[in-house]
C-alpha cells in the first residue's frame, strides 16, 4: 500500500509499506526497525516473533517515547509481558498490533505530535 505524505514537519513518516517492507519517507526497508518521528531509523535486530527478548524492547528506553506501537508482523501477536515490561517500569505504554495497523497508527500519532515510536517487526 501506499501513503501520502503529508507536511506534517516530521522527520520519519511511513510511506509505503507490503510483504516483507515499510518505506520511511520512501526509502524501503526490508528488516525490522524501530521508527522515531525525528531521529535516524533504527534497524531493530529481530527476525522472528519468537526470537524476540527483552532487550529487543529495552532499545525503546532511551528515546523515551509516550507509547510504543508493536507491529507484531503479518497476523496480530501480543507478546508476553516478561518481554516489555522494562517499558512498563519506565512508563512507556505499549500498544500492540498486526504489522499494517502499526504503521497507520504510528502516521496518525506522529502526525497529533505524540511522543511516539514504531517497532516494526518484519520477518524474513
Amino acid at each position: 500500500m501506499k501513503l501520502h505524505q503529508d507536511s506534517s514537519g516530521a522527520l520519519n513518516t511511513v510511506t509505503g509499506y507490503g510483504a516483507g517492507f515499510v518505506e520511511i519517507n520512501l526509502e524501503r526497508h526490508a528488516g525490522s526497525i524501530i521508527v522515531l518521528p525525528e531521529a535516524p531509523v533504527i534497524p531493530w535486530p529481530v527476525a522472528s516473533f519468537d526470537a524476540l527478548t527483552p532487550e529487543h524492547f529495552e532499545l525503546l528506553i532511551a528515546p523515551a517515547p509516550e507509547v510504543v506501537v508493536f507491529g507484531s508482523g503479518e497476523r496480530l501477536r501480543f507478546p508476553h509481558p516478561r518481554l516489555t515490561a522494562a517499558l512498563a517500569a519506565h512508563r512507556i505504554g505499549v500498544e500492540t498490533m498486526d504489522f499494517k495497523a502499526a504503521c497507520r497508527t504510528y502516521n496518525i500519532l506522529m502526525a497529533e505530535g505524540r511522543k511516539v515510536a514504531a517497532a516494526l517487526l518484519i520477518e524474513a
